[in-house]
């Protein structure tokens, strides 16, 4: 939850310790929040006050304003979320319903864009990063939170913890992204941007990790630079690898992009 300079009313300080009670993640409970705030800025008073009728009125507002299935499933969780479980009024909701979503096909990359993608990214670090989004399947949340610790390169893996639903899990590493890896770890600790068993992917300041936003911002910059015309995401990305069953096209992608690997002994993970 972002700070704010106005005071917490006490009907908002209830719907966020009824949250943290469920152990909602925090992108969650600002959403919820968002929700909440803009039906109040709609109703023009408090919000429970509000009546059934008052919240069918808002879905037809929305649906009239153009908000997209997505956007209006999200708003309508919310405010769910506020009037069930804060307010103990489920009888509210009974008439605001969620839409279907659309089902679209995804973006597919073939080997040949990801490895210019891969290649176009604007550094070492935005080039790994990448990488392993492509290589071990994972959401762009997860490769930021990423420690170097995670990485076990005796048993060629990836300890990914607190990933979607809160759950720990392990993803395999292939040779070549374990090489990638080790050279991304030499240049970063030769150039003092990595500490001892901190980030995997450390922002400007090393005490800091990468943040999604700027990971999302590296692959935007490198399918433009790549000059791919298609809507390239790191969703995109992760999605072509884990529906990806050969996985010697993506042990070939990455080697098309990897650097020279200085040789010596250096072992990325508990040890390194």
């Amino acid at each position: 939850m972002t700070a704010s300079t106005h005071p917490i009313s006490p009907l908002r300080q209830r719907m966020i310790d009824d949250m943290r009670m469920r152990k909602l993640s925090p992108k969650t409970q600002s959403g919820y929040i968002r929700a909440v705030r803009q039906f109040t800025a709609y109703l023009g008073r408090s919000p429970d006050t509000a009546s059934t009728e008052d919240l069918r009125n808002y879905q037809l507002h929305l649906v009239d304003h153009g908000i997209s299935p997505v956007s209006l499933n999200a708003a309508i969780s919310g405010l769910k979320f506020f009037f069930d479980i804060t307010l103990d009024r489920q009888e509210l909701m009974a008439r605001m319903q969620p839409v279907r979503v659309p089902r679209t096909l995804p973006v597919v990359l073939s080997p040949e864009e990801v490895s210019r993608l891969i290649a176009a990214a604007g550094n070492l670090k935005h080039q790994t990063a990448l990488s392993v989004a492509y290589g071990a399947g994972l959401r762009a949340s997860e490769v930021v939170a990423l420690k170097v610790g995670d990485v076990d390169g005796q048993r060629m893996t990836l300890r990914i913890e607190q990933g979607k639903g809160h759950k720990d899990r392990y993803a395999m590493l292939s040779p070549v992204l374990l090489e990638r890896l080790r050279v991304w770890w030499k240049v970063a600790r030769a150039q003092g941007k990595m500490l001892d068993g901190g980030w995997l992917f450390p922002g400007m300041n090393p005490i800091e990790s990468l943040s999604t936003r700027q990971l999302n911002r590296a692959i935007h910059a490198a399918a433009e630079a790549a000059q791919i015309d298609k809507r390239v995401s790191m969703h995109t990305l992760r999605h072509y690898s884990v529906s990806q069953t050969m996985p010697t096209v993506i042990t070939c992608a990455l080697e098309s992009v990897l650097p020279v690997v200085v040789p010596g002994r250096m072992h990325v993970g508990n040890s390194a």
